[in-house]
């Protein structure tokens, strides 16, 4: 069931969005035409709602087959500090590994608590904006409580949707993952401020988080700096978003055979200190350096005191 459960997980991720447009060309071609034709001015009319916190179903989150996907790995929440329901956040997820695991099962499924560890918080997690203009896949996306990550849906959550929001982002996004691979933990930090002005134009605190073994699920061919195949890599992730990572995992028979399934490796998630943030409108360049130095210095914090406890050594280091 375990098995299964991530099966299902990474097939609707790496196939739903293509299978699903495939099916729609399919049907405008056939006598079915008129169901592609509606659910077309369907898009057209609900094209805003991914940018104003998305129409996520909480039925979907308390499904049995998130317990069986917690336990296959098994994920792991850990909280070191309260979260007051009167304050928004956005929480920085690090790393991004190749598919983001432990952010969504955290974040997303509810399976490891979050809602009980932290009463009055909805969590939602942030993803590419091009995922939400593939039919049928987008409902997929809100239903689950994941939203684009874009000025205009982050600002929404933070100023229009109350307080006891977080917004969790993957900071590192793609480029990140090109350097995933076990035992070396790069984050791509240093230049990303943007969020950062964010939480200081709506007040929302910033809240950093680590989830320890992300990098451990899968096998990375990693291409050194100035080599033809990495241009190519950071040439696509620059025009489509993403980046075309060579990768493999565990195969479904066999632990011991290679395939696209991660490895069962524990993810355990730590959600560190919040860092009290102003409400400023327009920022200086100034005030977003010296908030990002002291969100840095809180995760290198979070990172250093708990790395021993979830299978890292002394001796190893968080690179920015």
């Amino acid at each position: 069931l375990q098995l299964l459960s991530v099966l299902q997980w990474v097939l609707s991720f790496l196939l739903l969005g293509t299978v699903s447009l495939l099916i729609l060309i399919y049907l405008v071609f056939t006598s079915f035409w008129p169901i592609s034709a509606l659910y077309l001015a369907w898009i057209i009319f609900d094209w805003d709602t991914p940018e104003k916190g998305g129409r996520r179903l909480p039925c979907l989150r308390r499904w049995p087959v998130w317990r069986h996907f917690r336990d296959y790995f098994p994920v792991k929440l850990v909280k070191t500090h309260d979260l007051s329901p009167s304050h928004n956040y956005i929480i920085g997820s690090h790393p991004h590994g190749i598919l983001c695991v432990g952010a969504f099962c955290n974040f997303i499924t509810g399976s490891t608590g979050f809602w009980e560890m932290f009463p009055g918080i909805r969590p939602f997690l942030t993803t590419l904006a091009g995922n939400f203009r593939l039919p049928i896949f987008r409902e997929y996306l809100m239903s689950g409580g994941l939203c684009p990550v874009t000025r205009r849906a982050i600002g929404y959550l933070l100023s229009k949707n109350g307080t006891g929001n977080a917004v969790a982002i993957v900071i590192g996004g793609a480029a990140e993952s090109l350097s995933c691979r076990p035992g070396v933990t790069t984050l791509i930090l240093k230049n990303r401020k943007g969020f950062v002005r964010m939480a200081l134009q709506h007040g929302a605190y910033l809240v950093p988080s680590f989830s320890f073994g992300e990098n451990d699920l899968f096998r990375q061919v990693v291409f050194e700096e100035g080599s033809w195949m990495r241009s190519i890599q950071q040439r696509f992730q620059k025009m489509m978003g993403f980046a075309p990572c060579v990768f493999y995992g565990r195969g479904l028979t066999s632990v011991r055979s290679r395939g696209f399934l991660p490895y069962a490796r524990p993810i355990t998630t730590v959600v560190g200190e919040p860092v009290t943030v102003p409400k400023i409108e327009d920022p200086s360049c100034e005030t977003v350096d010296m908030y990002h130095e002291m969100y840095i210095r809180s995760l290198l914090k979070l990172f250093n005191e708990n790395k021993t406890k979830y299978g890292l050594l002394e001796t190893d280091e968080l690179h920015i």
